[in-house]
């Protein structure tokens, strides 16, 4: 079953051999404005992969004759359709498949039975990165082709030197550069003709290469025969005669609308940035859709009421004497209750609107109080809640505030579904110290507690200790921390549970002021 493509449309292809599980992939995908391919076993796949080149395929592991690994390794063979986002569909819960998957080129992982918000997110999520790639590889074939054709447009100029820089030949492409015809240098000083002042000696002596070892400058003012300048790189290598040195020989180049393409680059690169911020908010709004529930919840109990009171109302406006004190205050309590789901929309955009800032100082205190009040739903779908212990006047930290944010609000979600797991009536404690010129938080726990192997496996990608993680979260907790220049471990507790703990960098005093 297809589809009829449009303009613009990304494409998805289902392969599994059950049809209900291709009817429920089908139906939860066909409003989401994708056009929709379905195969049903593993050759028929690779053939429609090769003629509409997806740009991701979900595709199910166990299916008889060519199973889910096969195609994807002939996928992955075929220049055609190696690009296309591979995410693998399996009741297989086993690390070593997912991990099999991964390797042979899968870019996901879904398990069966399937769940419609989780299959959403995932498709979205790869195909805003496919269509980023490929707008990258449109711009850096542009940018590429452009600075092919100026340096094909470039033949390098060529001097022989002597030892004392007169020049004994010249190349044509050196004419060409500094409009000096050939006849007219050779014998003349390289200084009196190609260098600027007040850098000419300098670079005279350097071209001379009389310690015998090559030179390279760049960004290097030259003169022109008619007065005019350039930008120039040059090459200087020594030249020997009898194992004696003789001279050297220079190459240049005219590199004037090279820096001007660098510059460009510069401008592409801040530009990936900014695209890459947009990936991390659709990876939040994944990790959002993970709690929407709750939420959902949160939101109905507060509209429920209102609904409620709004059915009062119109009862008391029906009597014919209207007690304006009693209606007063049921406006009121509606006027809480909107309040009150208000706030949990504000969490919600709070959380998948906020930008990465780049490292600055961070008001640690304000920013666990935060993620508490974020992670308040799981404290309470858990029936564990969540303290904080901070020292006043706690100094500030240096780092990148959202994604400290996401390191916190990962481990606190970790220690709940840890300490719902153990039955523990404990909180779940947040705590902040400063040692040795850093700040540690730590996130303790009275669940579960950790594996023996835990110590060499924990932090890796692709290894968890639930039936249902991916192994991803604490690898990317660590990743993120590194890259703020602090440190994460764990530490089994007396009594069981675990305390998680990771360090930040102090911020300088003179950056006291914390990011909004």
């Amino acid at each position: 079953m297809e589809t009829a493509p449009r303009e613009q449309q990304a494409c998805v292809l289902l392969v599994d051999d059950n049809p209900q599980n291709l009817k429920v992939l089908y139906e939860t995908l066909r409003d989401k404005g994708y056009q929709l391919l379905i195969a049903n076993d593993g050759e028929k796949a690779i053939q429609l992969a090769r003629r509409h080149q997806p740009e991701v395929i979900l595709l199910d592991i166990m299916m008889p004759g060519m199973d889910g690994f096969e195609v994807c390794r002939t996928l992955r063979g075929d220049s055609t359709t190696a690009l296309s986002a591979i995410i693998f569909l399996s009741a297989l819960s086993d690390t070593e498949a997912k991990v099999k998957g991964f390797n042979m080129g899968g870019a996901d992982y879904i398990g069966k039975p399937f769940q419609a918000q989780e299959v959403i997110a995932r498709v979205d999520t790869q195909i805003r990165v496919i269509q980023l790639e490929r707008e990258m590889q449109a711009r850096n074939r542009q940018l590429e082709s452009e600075q092919a054709s100026i340096l094909n447009a470039i033949f390098e100029g060529i001097y022989g030197l002597d030892l004392e820089g007169v020049i004994t030949f010249a190349n044509p492409a050196a004419a060409v550069i500094t409009g000096a015809p050939q006849e007219s240098v050779v014998g003349r000083t390289l200084q009196e003709l190609n260098f600027s002042a007040p850098e000419s000696e300098a670079h005279v002596e350097r071209v001379l290469c009389r310690d015998g070892s090559p030179v390279l400058r760049r960004g290097v003012t030259m003169a022109r025969a008619d007065g005019g300048t350039f930008q120039a790189e040059y090459r200087a290598a020594p030249r020997f005669e009898g194992g004696e040195l003789s001279g050297s020989v220079m190459v240049f180049r005219d590199i004037t609308e090279e820096l001007a393409q660098e510059r460009a680059l510069e401008e592409t690169r801040e530009l990936v940035a900014v695209q890459r911020e947009q990936l991390a908010q659709a990876s939040r709004l994944s990790v959002m859709g993970e709690m929407a529930a709750g939420f959902a919840h949160e939101i109905n109990q507060p509209l429920t009421a209102i609904t409620n009171y709004v059915s009062l109302v119109s009862r008391m406006m029906e009597k014919e004497t209207l007690d304006q004190d009693a209606l007063r205050q049921v406006l009121e309590k509606v006027s809480a209750q909107s309040h009150r789901a208000s706030e949990v929309i504000r969490r919600i955009r709070q959380f998948v609107q906020k930008p990465a800032s780049g490292k600055d100082a961070i008001d640690v205190a304000r920013l666990l109080a935060e993620s508490r009040e974020f992670a308040e739903v799981d404290a309470r779908n858990n029936a564990v809640s969540v303290t904080l212990s901070i020292p006043p006047h706690l100094p500030h930290a240096m780092g990148d505030a959202v994604q400290v944010q996401q390191v916190v609000l990962n481990l606190i979600r970790n220690a709940l579904e840890a300490s719902r797991m153990a039955g523990a009536q404990e909180p779940v404690e947040v705590r902040a110290e400063v040692l040795e010129k850093r700040v540690c938080i730590r996130v303790l726990d009275r669940g579960c507690g950790l594996p023996d192997d835990a110590e060499e496996r924990l932090f890796q990608p692709f290894y968890s200790n639930k039936e249902e993680g991916m192994g991803i979260g604490l690898s990317l907790c660590r990743s993120l921390v590194n890259g703020q220049g602090g440190d994460i471990g764990f530490e089994r507790r007396e009594g069981g549970g675990t305390a998680f703990w990771f360090t930040l960098p102090l911020a300088d005093p003179e950056h006291s002021e914390p990011l909004e």
